[in-house]
Parts: C-alpha cells; structure tokens; sequence
C-alpha cells in the first residue's frame, strides 16, 4: 500500500512528540542526578539546572521552518556541561547538502530537495573523572523520495572502567535484540567504524551503537526500534553516574579527562555527520556546536 501525505504527516508528528517526550524524561533524570548528590566531590554546591532556550530556523524570506529546544546544564554538582536538543525543522536542503543526499542514494533530490527532520541530540561531560562522557541521539528524516531513522549512543570515557562498558554495551544489546538478533553485531560494529579518529589512529571512546539510513520498509517496526534506542539510555547511563559520581580524583586525572575532551572536539568538528548537516542546514549554530566540551587541552 502507498503511503499518503497525510500518513507521513501523522508520523511525523508521532516522531517529534516521542522525541520531545524523551528529551523531559532525560532532563528530568540529570537534574534528579544533582539533587541525590549529597556526598563526594563537588557536592557541597548548588545542584545544577537546565536553562532552557528556543532555537529557531527561519528561510530565505524569513518563513518559519520550525525549531526546537536547547536545554544546557553548565557548572553543575555531576554535569561540567551537559546538553539535550530536540528539534523539529523543514524546508530546502542548500546545493552541498542535497549533493551529499543523492551521493548516499537518496532518490529524487535533484528533482525535488525538500526535507523535513525531527530528532534528539544529548552530550553530556563530567565534572568527575571517572564518570564518563557520553553521546545519544535519535532521529528521523523525510524527503519526497525517502524516509529513515538513525541515531544510537556511545560511551567516551577518560578513565576507562571495563565494567562500565560491559553495563552500557548490554544495554543497547537489549534494545536491539528486542527488534533484530543482527542489530547489535551490525550496529556496533558500524559504532567502532564511525566514532574513529583517522588522524589519530584511534576510538573516540569505547563504542556503543550507530545506525543511519534505517529503512526496512516498515515505519513502525523502525520506529518502535528507534524509541527502544532512547529509551535504553538512562539504564545504560544512569548507574555509571550513580557509581562513579562518589570517586574522588587527582590533577593528573583532571589532565587525562582535558586531554581527552580535545580528542572528543576534534571528532566533532572534523568528522561528525550531525556536526556538518546542521551548519549547513541553516540550524541554530550554539544548538549544533553544544556537543562541544567547556574546556578541554592540546599538547
């Protein structure tokens, strides 16, 4: 059966509204993650707090082409800085972007380059070493000739605890194996491709799961897998916090937690996919550019 404008128009709306619904859920947890800490280092300071803007993006002519909602965290109990976007924008791709879209086969962008995209975009770093940072967005985009899901999320931490990794890795396996017995080995292994550093021979962190493109010809079934992907963050996040928030550590542990976060803005500002798409889409820039860390070094 073909799918009418107004089916896509219903899913559409479906799609933003579970990712605006994530994105309370997500904040909702950081700020509960201030308040519980009583104890350790930093918690004798005021819990740290969303603050909250609306971002926009506007056309040529000054038309509304949708928006969304910047949500930052700085100078936090747990959170040196943390951010989750969600954004639901439309209109035009520009002549690089659509050139990028029919080089990764998306049909008729020649013909016809109008887009619409919804999604949720988190990076959080620590204020402690030894909590790791941490990446997750989901998305769905739509073109005349195309739709897909993608999205997954990924641990980076500076102080690597192999358990921690174990913990978060087989929480995105459950959420893939509820959908795919193959998603898991795939998307990994799409992970460890796509979070690497060439000019630095090296992981951006210990990996997690990445997919793009995701189009199985059942919008449901990719959507029902794309919400399990969100919704498996806070229990694959959340108890590394919970555990490691408590440790406390030295300058030498601060140093490797910089460094590290250099490694992680090289990444986004060279390679990252989300990064290039939404500049050149005409987002919000502070919007695109909140995955970058407060302060980070260079040797």
């Amino acid at each position: 059966m073909t799918d009418t404008v107004e089916d896509f128009d219903a899913r559409k709306a479906r799609a933003s509204q579970w990712f605006s619904d994530l994105r309370d859920r997500i904040v909702a947890a950081f700020e509960g993650l201030e308040d519980s800490h009583t104890e350790g280092p930093l918690s004798e300071q005021a819990p740290g707090r969303f603050e909250v803007t609306p971002t926009e993006r506007k056309g040529p002519a000054g038309e509304d082409h949708g928006g969304g909602k910047m949500s930052v965290m700085r100078g936090g109990r747990v959170f040196e800085k943390v951010g989750v976007n969600i954004s639901t924008v439309w209109g035009e791709l520009a002549p690089r972007a659509q050139k990028a879209m029919a080089a990764r086969g998306v049909p008729g962008m020649e013909e016809d380059p109008r887009f619409w995209a919804a999604g949720i975009s988190l990076v959080a770093h620590m204020q402690n070493p030894h909590c790791p940072a941490v990446h997750m967005n989901t998305r769905m985009f739509w073109t005349p000739g195309a739709w897909w899901f993608g999205g997954g999320a990924d641990l980076n931490p500076c102080l690597e605890y192999d358990e921690d990794t174990a913990h978060f890795h087989a929480e995105m396996q459950a959420a893939c194996d509820a959908h795919d017995k193959t998603y898991y080995d795939h998307f990994k292994a799409w992970a460890d491709e796509y979070f690497f550093i060439p000019h630095r021979g090296r992981a951006r962190g210990v990996g997690g799961i990445f997919y793009d493109d995701l189009n199985t010809d059942e919008w449901e079934d990719d959507f029902a897998f794309t919400q399990s992907v969100g919704a498996a963050f806070l229990p694959a996040f959340q108890p590394l916090i919970e555990k490691r928030r408590v440790q406390d550590w030295s300058e030498e542990d601060r140093e490797a937690q910089l460094r590290h976060r250099g490694l992680y803005a090289e990444y986004n500002l060279v390679y990252d996919r989300g990064t290039k798409f939404g500049l050149e889409t005409g987002h919000n820039a502070d919007a695109v550019l909140m995955s970058l860390p407060p302060v980070a070094k260079w040797y």
